[in-house]
């Protein structure tokens, strides 16, 4: 049977984060465009859980109405106002997201599962300009001329060909269109690797939902964290770098059992939590730098670009803020008929690495920082002492200027040699 030939402006393959990000700003812009995911959603998709106000930022450009109803939506979502860092030596401290708090202030960041979340993100992928295939086969990906892509898949028997001059890798780490059509066909080897777990019924949780972050010294340069989540759940996991867990031979499923079983921090709170589900890992494509995310005809989103913050671990609001900028890159591309590396490098690429490459610079300077836990223990120790101290962090975390402060090493002097 001859395929169905379809053409469109744009084809975007993955409806994750990324892709769906993609698709609003499409869509925004008036530009036609087929989704193609190999999933049936709802789908589940292992991760953190942990939104920031980045994911909020976008969502609310968006679509205001979108955040208002996940502000409002606290059976599925969970609206979270900070974070406890826990140091090697056990001490923790609380740094709070808004300093400037008001009684009408909505949470900077919130936990949903992402079964729940992607699929709220795929309900609203839809709009006259957006046509989506879901349980879609990809048998081939290939250029035809400068300004034209091929794809064919299949989907129920049917076999289907979209020509279109722009495509969006947003397929994840392993992306099946970055290896057909990118000069560099695989991620680069900055990764991670995170174990995630559910349990119900851990205690001392924070009243106002902040995310926690442990990082022991069994596990540094990574970390354990607890993310509450609606209904008394918590997704528990661990994240640490893969080059770290090859030369210390870790078995990082059995560090963190152990952790939670015999940490003096944390075995108090599980002794009555239940684990309900299976430990399930994956890979986390870490940003390294500024790497090229676009070629002819093709621009690469979310982990298909290596876009995980290196020291938080966020992949959800990159995601989301990189379909974001790759939408309005291809809607000028679109403009002006020009599909070409330099077009798409000058309107995409630089301008991503513009807007996140600092950030994930002094992300990487952090996570080398975490190595050090006398210098953590330092930091925690000194800030729960110091209002100032904390206040400053806390708002480190909310300006970039300021988190720069963290990596370098006269902060730490000062902090050596301040008695207040």
């Amino acid at each position: 049977m001859a395929a169905l030939h379809l053409k469109t402006n744009v084809i975007i393959v993955g409806a994750g984060p990324a892709g769906a990000g993609t698709s609003f700003f499409l869509s925004k812009a008036g530009i036609a465009h087929i989704v193609l995911d190999k999933a049936l959603f709802p789908r589940d998709k292992v991760c953190g859980d942990a939104c920031s106000g980045k994911t909020a930022l976008v969502i609310n450009r968006a679509n205001p109405q979108w955040l208002a109803e996940i502000l409002q939506d606290e059976t599925n979502f969970m609206p979270s106002w900070g974070i406890k860092f826990v140091a090697p030596n056990g001490k923790d401290l609380d740094i709070p997201f808004n300093l400037n708090r008001t009684p009408e202030s909505k949470a900077p960041g919130f936990t949903v599962p992402r079964l729940n979340f992607d699929n709220f993100l795929f309900t609203k992928m839809q709009s006259p300009h957006c046509t989506v295939y879901q349980e879609a086969h990809i048998q081939s990906i290939h250029r035809i001329a400068p300004d034209s892509v091929q794809l064919n898949f299949t989907q129920h028997d049917i076999s289907y060909q979209i020509t279109a001059p722009l495509i969006v890798a947003a397929d994840g780490d392993k992306s099946m269109v970055r290896r057909a059509l990118f000069n560099v066909p695989t991620t680069l080897k900055s990764y991670a690797v995170g174990l995630r777990a559910y349990y119900r019924g851990i205690t001392d949780m924070h009243p106002e939902n902040f995310i926690e972050l442990h990082f022991l010294k069994e596990l540094l340069p990574g970390y354990l964290w607890i993310f509450p989540l609606p209904d008394g759940k918590a997704n528990v996991g661990v994240g640490i770098l893969s080059d770290v867990v090859r030369k210390k031979n870790i078995n990082l499923r059995q560090k963190m059992l152990e952790a939670i079983a015999s940490n003096p921090n944390l075995s108090k709170r599980f002794k009555e939590a239940q684990l309900i589900n299976h430990i399930q890992g994956w890979g986390l494509p870490m940003a390294e730098g500024n790497e090229k995310v676009s070629t002819h005809n093709l621009l690469l989103c979310g982990d298909a670009a290596s876009l995980i913050d290196p020291f938080s671990g966020e992949g959800i609001g990159n995601a989301l803020y990189s379909g974001m900028l790759a939408a309005d890159a291809m809607a000028k591309s679109l403009e002006q008929n020009n599909y070409s590396e330099d077009f798409l490098q000058a309107n995409y690429d630089n301008v991503l690495h513009k807007r996140l490459g600092d950030e994930f610079r002094i992300s990487q300077t952090l996570q080398h920082l975490c190595r050090y836990s006398l210098l953590f223990n330092l930091v925690v120790n000194k800030a729960r002492k110091s209002p100032v101290l904390k206040d400053t962090i806390s708002s480190m975390f909310t300006n970039m200027d300021l988190r720069g402060i963290l990596s370098k090493p006269s902060f730490y002097f000062k902090i050596l040699f301040n008695k207040k």
